[in-house]
C-alpha cells in the first residue's frame, strides 16, 4: 500500500471513530440527562478559556456548542488515526480507547474545567470509558475493513 493510502486510511478511519463517539455521546446525553457523559460541556469550558486567555469575544451557546463539535471531531479524529493500519488494530484501538476514556474521567479536574461532566456518578464514569474504548474499536473496524477492501 502506497504512504498517502495509508495516511488516507488511518485519518478516514479515525474520523469515522470519533463520528461514532460523538453520536454516541449526543445521543445518550439526551436519553440520559442525569448521568450521561457531557464532554460537550468540557469542550466549551476548554474554549472558552483558551479564549478568555486570548482576550478574544465569547461566542454565543449555539456558537460555543458547534465550534465544540468540529473540535471533537477533528482532535478524536486525528487521535484515533493513531490506531493506523495493518495488524494490531484492534489492540491498538483498544489501548488508545481505554487510554482517552480514563483521561476524560481524571484530566478535566485538574485542567480547571471541572469534575462533575465526566466525573460526577459511577455510571458517567464507566459510560465515559465506555464511548472512548467504542471510539477506538469503531476506528479499528473501519481500518480493518479498509485494509481487506484493499486485498
Amino acid at each position: 500500500m502506497k504512504k498517502s493510502s495509508t495516511v488516507l486510511q488511518a485519518v478516514g478511519s479515525g474520523l469515522a471513530g470519533a463520528l461514532v463517539l460523538n453520536i454516541l455521546h449526543e445521543t445518550v446525553r439526551h436519553i440520559r440527562p442525569a448521568d450521561a457523559p457531557r464532554m460537550d460541556v468540557l469542550g466549551k469550558r476548554g474554549l472558552r478559556k483558551l479564549l478568555r486567555k486570548a482576550d478574544a469575544p465569547q461566542p454565543d451557546e449555539d456558537t460555543a456548542y458547534g465550534l465544540t463539535m468540529l473540535g471533537d471531531l477533528a482532535s478524536n479524529g486525528l487521535y484515533y488515526s493513531l490506531v493506523g493500519t495493518g495488524g494490531g488494530v484492534w489492540l491498538r484501538g483498544a489501548a488508545l480507547g481505554l487510554a482517552a476514556g480514563v483521561g476524560g474521567v481524571v484530566l478535566p479536574g485538574p485542567m480547571g474545567l471541572g469534575e462533575g461532566p465526566s466525573n460526577r456518578t459511577p455510571q458517567t464514569k464507566a459510560m465515559t470509558v465506555a464511548w472512548y474504548l467504542i471510539g477506538g474499536l469503531a476506528t479499528a473496524g473501519v481500518s480493518w475493513a479498509w485494509s481487506k477492501a484493499q486485498e
